[in-house]
């Protein structure tokens, strides 16, 4: 996995982030790794749905479309669960909090640069 950071505004917002875009990269996500912390978080693509199955971990998510532009978050996503967007390209996952945190939103451009 690449490392680099998401960028808002021409401004570093989460400043670790590992981008998984081979098959397996994609297909292990956190499945078997510690908790995000802060600043820290895992860009997926392509990828519209993610799930938290056999996670033992809450996160929250950012779908980001074809132009890096946030089209839905889901906060506190707690193990067990899966979650989509129509029109997303890529998911963002992040430590719980993190999105509010952040202010991201719906409407935000957040581009991911490598380290």
């Amino acid at each position: 996995m690449r490392v680099g950071g998401i960028y808002r505004d021409d401004q570093c917002v989460v400043p670790c982030v590992w981008r998984a875009a081979s098959w397996w990269e994609r297909a292990r996500g956190l499945l078997g790794r510690p908790a995000l912390r802060q600043g820290e978080g895992l860009l997926i693509e392509p990828c519209a749905s993610v799930h938290t199955f056999w996670m033992g971990y809450p996160i929250d998510l950012a779908f980001l479309d074809a132009d890096d532009r946030v089209v839905r978050t889901c906060t506190g996503v707690l193990p067990w669960r899966a979650r989509a967007s129509r029109g997303a390209c890529k998911t963002l996952e992040l430590p719980v909090g993190a999105l509010e945190a952040l202010s991201l939103a719906p409407g935000d451009q957040c581009t991911w640069q490598a380290s």
